[in-house]
């Protein structure tokens, strides 16, 4: 059974950091694409960043420089870290696996970023 459990969302001021983590079981972190999602109120869900079994990385236009992905493949987790964040950062954000099979979701965790 597949679990991505999300953590480290919570309240901070614009210019601020947090990091977001997403332990994962039953799938291996390092072997299979892991994704960032985001979805603000009224918006539809969209991709962050996401890192792929050689470690590469991708990312929005509208975090890159600000955000980073990373895994740790020891952890089986993988993190977010977000610095310099903007009121538009506002919105749950989701881990995704996707394994050779089908693609797997976390709960989310809120992150509101405060002007």
């Amino acid at each position: 059974q597949v679990q991505l459990v999300e953590s480290g969302g919570g309240l901070v001021q614009a210019g601020g950091s947090l990091r977001l983590s997403c332990a994962a079981s039953g799938i291996i972190v390092s072997t299979n694409t892991m994704d960032w999602y985001r979805q603000a109120p009224g918006k539809q869900r969209e991709l962050v960043a996401d890192i792929d079994r050689s470690g590469r990385t991708n990312y929005a236009d509208s975090v890159k420089g600000r955000f980073t992905i990373s895994r740790d493949n020891a952890k089986n987790t993988v993190y977010l870290q977000m610095n310099s964040l903007k009121p538009e950062d506002t919105a749950v954000y989701y881990c995704k696996g996707t394994t050779v099979f089908r693609s797997y979701w976390g709960q989310g965790t809120q992150v509101t970023v405060s002007s």
